[in-house]
C-alpha cells in the first residue's frame, strides 16, 4: 500500500509540473524526497539511504563527463560551419517526387552525425517542414529519433550502455540488424506517401540562409567525418569527441575566421548567431546545455539505487515477470515502456525505471541494452506529452498530429515484436519435447 501511495504521489507531481510547464527537474527533485521518505518509513537511516542513491549515481557518473564532451561538440560544429555546410549540401538532394523519404533519410543522416533529435530537429526539420509546409505532415521525427538509438555520440544510447555495461560499437552493430526490416517499410511507405501527395516541385535553397554567416565549403564537414572515421575503428567515444571537437575548433578559427577565444566561449555557452533567422535555425549546443540533462540523469539514476536498496519496486517487477513470461521479454519491456513513458514523461527516466523492471531477466547485457533502445528510446516520442515529443515538435513548429507521420517509430518496435514472438516459439517447442515444464511459484 505504502509503494502505490509513493509511486502515486510521484506521478501526480510529473504532470503537475507537465500541465503547469514547471520544469520537471523540481519533479523529479520531489520524487526523491518522497521516496527518501519511503525508505525512512521502511527503518532505513538516513545514511543508508544516501548511500543507496550514490550507488546508482556511480553507475552512470562516467557518461555525465562524456555529455560535456557532447556539448562542446554540437557547440563548434555550429560555430565551425559544420552544421550549416551538412545541411546545406544535403538539402539540395530533396527530389519533390520521393519528398517524404529524402526528409525521413536526411534527418536520419543528421541525427546519426549528432546524435541529438532535438538538435536535429531545429535544423534539418526546420528546413525541411518549411519545404514541405504545405502538407501539414512531416515524418522529421521519425527521422531525428533514428540516431537516437544508433549513434556513438547520442546520449540516450551512452545511458544505455552505462546502465547495461555494454559497448556502444557493440550495441549499434546489433541495432543495425535490428532495424534493417523497419528502415526499409518506412522508406516504402514514405515513397508512396510522396509519390501519392505530390509536394508540387516545392524546393528550398537554403545555402544563401547560411552563408550570412559561414563559409560553406566541404572542409567544414571534417568534423563530422572525424566522427564516422573513428567509429568504424571503434575508437573510445570521449577520445572520438575530443578528436572531432579539436578538429571543429580548429575549422573554425581558420575556415570561419572566428577568434579562439570567441571559440573557447561558444565551447560553454553555446553559439549564439546575430542574424534571427540564422538564430532560429543555429542557437544551442555547449557543455552549459547539458547542465539541465545531466541534473535529469543524476536524480533520475538515485532512484534506481533507492528502488534497488528499499525494494519499492519488487511488487511490481514480479507482475513484469509474469509479463516477460507471457509475451517474451521484450514484449514485457514494450508495455512497460509505454505505461512509463506516458507517467514519466521524459525518455532518459523512461530508460532508467524499464531497466530496473527488467534488469535480471536478460539472458545477456546486449539483449538488455537493445531491447532498451527498440523500446524506451523510441517509444519516449510518441508521447504526445512527453518532453522527448514536445520539444522537438515545439521546435519544428508541428502540431502533435505530425506523430502519426513517425512511421520508423512504430515499425521498429513492430518489427521486434513480432521477431520475438517468432523466435520464442521454436523454443517453447523445444522446451515442450524435452520435457521442460514451466517452474510454479509456491
Amino acid at each position: 500500500m505504502l509503494e502505490t501511495v509513493s509511486l502515486a504521489a510521484f506521478m501526480i507531481g510529473l504532470f503537475v509540473c507537465l500541465l503547469s510547464g514547471i520544469s520537471i527537474v523540481y519533479a523529479l527533485m520531489a520524487g526523491y524526497l518522497i521516496f527518501f521518505g519511503y525508505g525512512l518509513v521502511r527503518g532505513h537511516s538516513a545514511a543508508e539511504l544516501l548511500r543507496m542513491s550514490g550507488s546508482g549515481v556511480r553507475k552512470v557518473r562516467n557518461i555525465l563527463i562524456t555529455f560535456g564532451l557532447i556539448g562542446m561538440l554540437t557547440a563548434l560544429w555550429r560555430a565551425a560551419g559544420t552544421i550549416p555546410a551538412v545541411v546545406s549540401y544535403s538539402s539540395q538532394l530533396i527530389r519533390p517526387s520521393a519528398f517524404f523519404m529524402f526528409v525521413f533519410l536526411l534527418n536520419c543522416l543528421v541525427s546519426v552525425l549528432t546524435g541529438t533529435s532535438l538538435g536535429t530537429a531545429a535544423t534539418m526539420g526546420v528546413i525541411c517542414m518549411a519545404i514541405g509546409s504545405a502538407t501539414r505532415m512531416s515524418p522529421v521525427i521519425s527521422g531525428a529519433y533514428f540516431g537516437d538509438r544508433c549513434s556513438p555520440v547520442s546520449t540516450s544510447a551512452l545511458l544505455v550502455c552505462e546502465l547495461t555495461g555494454t559497448d556502444i560499437y557493440d550495441n549499434i552493430r546489433r541495432m543495425a540488424a535490428s532495424s534493417v526490416l523497419p528502415l526499409g517499410l518506412t522508406c516504402l511507405l514514405y515513397y508512396l506517401m510522396g509519390i501519392a501527395g505530390a509536394n508540387g516541385g516545392v524546393t528550398l535553397n537554403v545555402r544563401p540562409i547560411f552563408e550570412r554567416g559561414f563559409v560553406i565549403h566541404w572542409l567544414a564537414v571534417l568534423p563530422a567525418a572525424v566522427i564516422l572515421a573513428l567509429s568504424v575503428f571503434k575508437v573510445k567515444v570521449r577520445m572520438t569527441l575530443s578528436v572531432s571537437i579539436a578538429v571543429a575548433f580548429l575549422t573554425g578559427m581558420f575556415l570561419q575566421h572566428t577568434g579562439p577565444l570567441e571559440l573557447l566561449k561558444t565551447a560553454v555557452y553555446g553559439y549564439r548567431a546575430a542574424d534571427p533567422e540564422l538564430a532560429a535555425m543555429m542557437n544551442g549546443g555547449g557543455m552549459m546545455s547539458m547542465v539541465r540533462l545531466a541534473v535529469i540523469i543524476t536524480i533520475s539514476s538515485s532512484y534506481a539505487g533507492l528502488f534497488e536498496g528499499t525494494h519499492l519496486l519488487d511488487h511490481l517487477k514480479l507482475h513484469m515477470e509474469e509479463v516477460g513470461r507471457s509475451f517474451t521479454l521484450y514484449g514485457g519491456m514494450l508495455f512497460a515502456t509505454i505505461v512509463v513513458a506516458a507517467i514519466a514523461c521524459n525518455q532518459t527516466l523512461t530508460i532508467i525505471l524499464v531497466h530496473q523492471l527488467f534488469c535480471g531477466q536478460e539472458r545477456e547485457r546486449g539483449e538488455m541494452a537493445v531491447n532498451l533502445e527498440n523500446t524506451a528510446v523510441v517509444v519516449a516520442p510518441l508521447i504526445p506529452w512527453s518532453i522527448a515529443a514536445a520539444a522537438p515538435l515545439a521546435s519544428i513548429g508541428a502540431t502533435p498530429s505530425s506523430l502519426l507521420a513517425a512511421c520508423y517509430l512504430y515499425l521498429l518496435p513492430l518489427c521486434c515484436l513480432i521477431g520475438s514472438l517468432i523466435k520464442r516459439r521454436p523454443e517453447s517447442a523445444a522446451r515442450v519435447g524435452m520435457g521442460f515444464r514451466p517452474l510454479r511459484h509456491s
